[in-house]
């Protein structure tokens, strides 16, 4: 067995909340609490649960675009969380991320040239002003894009023609890992499937690995190799996506999927509605994190918080009461 290229372990993201007279430090939002696991490299590992679960801070912590309070990400046998800023600025040529929204992620002052060719500049990939201009038409057409584009500006294009430019963008510096962050979420769904396809293509072609976070189970179901449910800040279910869209081990990851439309109308799926709202991740439960809303709760979810177990080959869950 060859080794993971991605290892995260007891990854925690705390941010603190300010407050009182003197604006001293109180509270503490529990964004990220305890996630731990691992990527092999040119697999896909989507990640869904419902906002403000910690699915993004998660992903920007392993690139460290947020610091984590502590855990430690090890990519490629480096520890990420302990690199200094200049070695960072070296790895980040092998870690990647693709914005959720193709608006606000590109500078409407820079033109798509100068987007995609920020970074060969900074990380000194073209030696020569011709092989820059070469390099930026490839990669225009490696995301379906033409040569004509490269001087036009993020307002001329449509949303799903920005997110191929921001696919580009991460592609120049010819990355390992790409963390897609709702990278489709904000576009229309025939346009979702163009550009998951295109992902679909490039990692083909490169080997590359993916953490594909998203709310959309359908898209997650389509791309993704492994799929972990999240919930307020924590890994409740990890496990390949046909066993786990399959056999749900976790009451939160059976009411997630029960929600998914089925296209047959012939079939009926029950659906679990869960009572109560999603707790505060400032004041999260003691014990299990969902046991407030769990259909199957008993007295021993509120007390003990139950670890991630494996449950069969490749399927974990953390639940007292599933194996």
């Amino acid at each position: 067995m060859t080794a993971p290229l991605l290892e995260v372990k007891n990854l925690v993201k705390h941010f603190p909340l300010k407050g009182g007279l003197f604006g001293r430090e109180g509270d503490k939002v529990h964004a990220v609490d305890g996630v731990s696991f691992d990527l092999n490299a040119a697999e896909t590992l989507g990640v869904v649960g419902e906002s403000g679960c910690g699915k993004s801070t998660t992903g920007r912590c392993i690139l460290r675009l947020v610091e984590p309070t502590s855990g430690e990400v090890w990519f490629a046998g480096n520890n990420v969380t302990a690199m200094a800023p200049n070695a960072l600025r070296s790895m980040a040529r092998d870690m990647q991320i693709i914005f959720q929204d193709p608006y606000a992620s590109l500078n409407p002052r820079m033109t798509v040239a100068a987007i995609i060719g920020e970074a060969l500049t900074i990380h000194k990939l073209t030696r020569t002003g011709r092989e820059y201009s070469d390099r930026i038409v490839e990669l225009l057409e490696t995301v379906g894009l033409s040569a004509d584009h490269r001087q036009r500006y993020p307002h001329e294009f449509s949303g799903g023609q920005r997110q191929r430019v921001g696919i580009a963008r991460a592609l120049a510096v010819n990355p390992r890992l790409i963390v897609c962050d709702e990278a489709v979420s904000a576009l229309d769904v025939s346009i979702q499937a163009q550009v998951i396809n295109l992902l679909e293509d490039l990692q083909a072609q490169r080997g590359l690995a993916y953490i594909f976070i998203a709310h959309d189970l359908s898209v997650v179901e389509h791309i993704s190799d492994r799929v972990a449910v999240m919930y307020l800040g924590r890994i409740v279910e990890i496990a390949s996506s046909r066993d786990l869209y399959a056999n749900p081990r976790h009451p939160y990851t059976e009411a997630l999927l029960s929600a998914v439309p089925i296209p047959d109308p012939t079939v009926k799926r029950q659906r679990i509605l869960l009572q109560g709202d999603v707790p505060s991740p400032i004041h999260p439960p003691p014990g299990c994190h969902f046991h407030t809303r769990c259909p199957i709760a008993q007295p021993q979810c509120g007390v003990e918080s139950p670890v991630l177990k494996r449950v069969a080959d490749g399927h974990s869950v953390a639940c007292h009461l599933r194996s």
